[in-house]
């Protein structure tokens, strides 16, 4: 049995966040901001001749998240993206932002996987905040880190009072999440302009972000490529990465999958995931660089240890095959069941086939039904599937409706169905009808 492979770069756009808010008869910006990679960048080998690629095939991706804080106390919810009232304008010099007497505790805010496709909303900026370069501003973050987010804005408030880029942009971290503070768009980006003229690039890269979606002041698209292209040229690898999707996207920049793919090179230098996987795709299509199979599958293979969940798919479904990669079918079956951890419901049908056939892993027909209606329950079900699970044991097809109900987190009921009763809906990415794993098993 194979498992079939084809490409998923059409669905690297579908999640852009920020592509919503751009105005459509927005002229183009001159690219002369743009920085240019240095030139320790490698070149990889050419395996063939680069082709034109007509502006509707460039590969689409999303824009880069920052990496998740680390070492967020459980008792403190990652606050929400809402917009806070607006406060009056801090004066020219740093000044201590006022605090409240009793900040209230920020809401959840909704996991990644629910992204709306149609309209998708403004995108927020990531966390500007990682381990600071040198000692000056460590215990301000140690206290981020460590969930003390009172102290940290202290800490922070005086030392920004004091011109410290990298506490100003804690400032704009913690103002703009209402950590430790009130939640205060208007104040964040305060705070990080304030960076940004002091030279930190994670400021430049976050207030960037803001422009484009007019967060915390007006859209102003201009000088958000401004503030990426400096920051990127700072070395800031979300601000390489998103400023290639707008070389891609062609309407903010004139389409450019050559400078695309040049940016997403400095991008992968610091190891970003989206990145690695985006450009994995270039190399394999041959789009703005030369056709490397090699060079593909390697950068593939790093963002599925890394997390990127298209990746984790289309990595697997290549290690099961042995397609461009010697075959490796207990790694693959534990990147498809990562990736049905993660909600992929392309890796969910994956995973219930291999577990029904018992190839590759240990034969177990009521887990492989559970992650097809698990799948099914978010919209990509598989009549070969279905009909297998109706030729089930009655006991069987109970265990497995129960345990994909346990998974979605609703109440257990022992009503035959092939679709379990009052499952709610996973909302994922869909991935188009080309895109890798969408067919069934091939026959043996």
């Amino acid at each position: 049995m194979k498992l079939p492979c084809s490409r998923i770069a059409v669905a690297l756009m579908v999640s852009l966040p920020i592509a919503a808010a751009w105005a459509q008869n927005a002229p183009p910006i001159p690219p002369a901001d743009i920085p240019t990679p240095p030139a320790a960048i490698p070149t990889p080998p050419a395996a063939a001749p680069a082709r034109p690629v007509p502006a509707q095939a460039a590969p689409k991706a999303r824009p880069a998240a920052a990496p998740a804080r680390t070492a967020t106390p459980p008792s403190r919810a990652v606050p929400s993206r809402a917009a806070a009232p607006a406060h009056p304008a801090a004066p020219a010099r740093p000044a201590a932002p006022a605090r409240p007497a009793a900040p209230a505790r920020p809401a959840a805010a909704p996991g990644s996987e629910a992204r709306a496709v149609a309209n998708p909303p403004p995108a927020a900026p990531a966390s500007a905040i990682s381990p600071p370069a040198t000692s000056q501003v460590d215990v301000v973050y140690g206290a981020y880190q460590r969930g003390m987010y009172k102290t940290a804005f202290k800490l922070a408030t005086a030392r920004a009072q004091d011109g410290d880029p990298a506490a100003m942009t804690m400032l704009g971290e913690l103002w703009f999440n209402g950590l430790g503070t009130d939640q205060d768009e208007t104040r964040a980006a305060e705070w990080y302009k304030r960076a940004a003229a002091a030279g930190d690039r994670k400021a430049m890269f976050a207030l960037g972000m803001m422009r484009f979606s007019g967060r915390g002041g007006a859209l102003d698209k201009e000088e958000a490529v401004k503030l990426l292209a400096e920051a990127a040229r700072l070395g800031e690898a979300r601000a390489a990465y998103n400023l290639a999707l707008l070389y891609l996207d062609g309407e903010t920049l004139p389409q450019d999958v050559a400078r695309a793919a040049q940016l997403l090179t400095i991008a992968t230098q610091a190891r970003l995931p989206d990145a690695e996987y985006a450009l994995s795709v270039f190399y394999r299509e041959g789009n703005g660089v030369p056709k490397n199979i090699p060079r593909a599958m390697e950068l593939l293979r790093a963002a599925s240890l890394a997390g990127n969940v298209d990746a984790e798919v289309e990595y697997g479904i290549a290690l099961f095959n042995g397609k461009d990669v010697a075959k490796d079918k207990t790694a693959a079956v534990g990147l498809l069941r990562m990736a049905a951890l993660h909600n992929s419901p392309i890796a969910q049908n994956r995973l219930a086939w291999i577990l029904i056939e018992g190839d590759g892993t240990a034969k177990d027909p009521v887990e492989g039904f559970k992650w097809h209606l698990i799948a099914q329950s978010g919209g990509r079900g598989e009549p070969e599937l279905d009909r297998k699970f109706s030729e089930l044991s009655a006991p069987d097809q109970a265990k497995a409706r129960d345990a994909a109900l346990k998974w979605l987190g609703a109440k257990p009921s022992r009503t035959p169905a092939a679709r379990p009763p009052g499952a709610k809906t996973v909302n994922v990415k869909p991935v188009d009808a080309k895109s890798v794993g969408t067919r069934q098993l091939d026959a043996k």
